[in-house]
């Protein structure tokens, strides 16, 4: 490694994750989902939990070349079928309360060329089989956080102009760093600052209870129903246990869920989106009392079709997600073709499921309750970018005032 200091920065880095991300606490059982090749970052971040007091840390490895071999040469009806120990290994997560980690660095095409059926049908029966999971995290059961770790393959994806794979690998990393507050004196502080700034954001918009909301911008013109009692949320979350977590790092959103009944319009993706192993370019939506009717793409075109069509609820939104053009991320003019980066250079919504905890006592309802409080169930959700220096977005009241919170890609409250 080239860049300065860079031991000492992985190593804050690390901290960060742990202490803020998931906050690890004494007696805490912690998961971690990595890749091979980035044994040192992992082990470091074993290291700080057990330092906090963790009582067991489970360790899951991932390769891309391996998991592209996994989908070309099994047969679909194996990948699909999700095996029994991988159930009740959840199961166990569960049981536990463990805090999860997952840090993603990932090829953006590693799955590119793959049988789009193969892709769709896994993704489903993995979503299906490990439902009790995703339910839980969406409703902040328990604690978890995504994180980044720069690649070769991922970072000459973003820095194609790269001298060399390792200033590619150099300049991710670096842009990691400062997008998560690493290269402050204190990291962790700086985040309670900056989670600080964004719970203002959320307050506001928690005590207009807009009954609509009203994108506009070019490709975009889309009114959005909201659910009565929603609520936004910024950075941090507070899981069962009472114990803050931030799920995101970087972070710039203020989010919450849209009534999944009331969606007519249409919108243009303004970024790639990185989904199954597939770059997906140009997408445009058309949305019909509630449903999407028409998806297409200009790259991936397929893969976002099975995305919608073949997914439960997969016709409807599940978040709505505020972040200004003057975001750190998006004054970068960097793509990072993954959207933990991506999503918070840009409004965006999501397809699928809405977390159970956009809603006044939306933790404690059932399936059936949030479904009819109007939060969209679903076996997916995937964000996909809408946001530009362009747009605006108007609060609509109960009484039809439009009150502007978006002005040329920045807050207008």
């Amino acid at each position: 490694m080239v860049l300065p200091n860079f031991k000492e920065n992985l190593a804050k880095y690390a901290h960060l994750l742990v202490k803020r991300g998931i906050n690890v606490q004494p007696g805490h059982t912690v998961t971690i989902r990595i890749a091979v090749d980035q044994a040192e970052f992992a082990r470091l971040l074993v290291k700080e939990a057990y330092a906090l007091g963790a009582v067991e840390v489970i360790m899951s490895w991932d390769d891309d070349i391996i998991s592209r071999e996994r989908f070309i040469h099994t047969p679909i009806e194996r990948l699909e079928n999700v095996p029994t120990y991988k159930v009740e290994e959840m199961n166990y997560v569960l049981e536990n309360k463990a805090s999860r980690l997952v840090i993603l660095s990932d090829d953006p095409d590693a799955l590119g060329g793959v049988d789009p059926e193969k892709l769709s049908r896994t993704a489903r029966g993995v979503a299906q089989a490990l439902q009790p999971l995703r339910l839980a995290s969406q409703a902040n059961k328990i604690s978890w956080t995504l994180g980044a770790a720069s690649s070769p393959a991922w970072a000459k994806k973003v820095f194609p102009d790269a001298a060399s794979e390792e200033e590619a690998v150099d300049l991710l990393w670096d842009q990691i760093f400062k997008t998560c507050r690493v290269y402050e004196e204190d990291p962790v502080q700086a985040w309670i600052d900056h989670e600080a700034r964004l719970d203002e954001k959320a307050k506001v918009l928690n005590e207009a209870q807009f009954s609509k909301l009203h994108y506009r911008a070019p490709g975009t013109d889309l009114i959005l129903g909201m659910p009565k009692n929603h609520l936004w949320e910024s950075a941090g979350s507070i899981n069962a246990q009472g114990e803050h977590f931030v799920a995101n790092m970087p972070t710039e959103e203020v989010f919450t869920a849209p009534d999944y009944r009331v969606a007519d319009g249409y919108v243009t993706s303004t970024k790639p989106l990185s989904y199954n192993g597939n770059i997906i370019e140009g997408i445009k939506v058309t949305f019909k009392d509630g449903e999407i009717t028409e998806v297409s793409a200009e790259k991936g075109d397929e893969v976002i079709k099975r995305l919608v069509f073949d997914n439960k609820g997969g016709r409807g939104l599940g978040e709505v997600a505020l972040v200004p053009d003057k975001s750190p991320i998006s004054q970068s003019n960097i793509t990072f073709f993954t959207t933990l980066f991506d999503e918070n250079a840009s409004n965006h919504l999501a397809i699928g499921a809405a977390y159970a905890f956009s809603i006044e006592g939306g933790t404690e309802m059932s399936q059936e309750e949030l479904e009819a409080a109007g939060l969209n169930r679903s076996d997916v959700h995937v964000d996909f970018m809408i946001g530009s220096s362009q747009m605006d977005i108007d609060g609509i009241t109960e009484d039809g005032r439009a009150v502007p919170i978006f002005r040329q890609g920045d807050w207008a409250i």
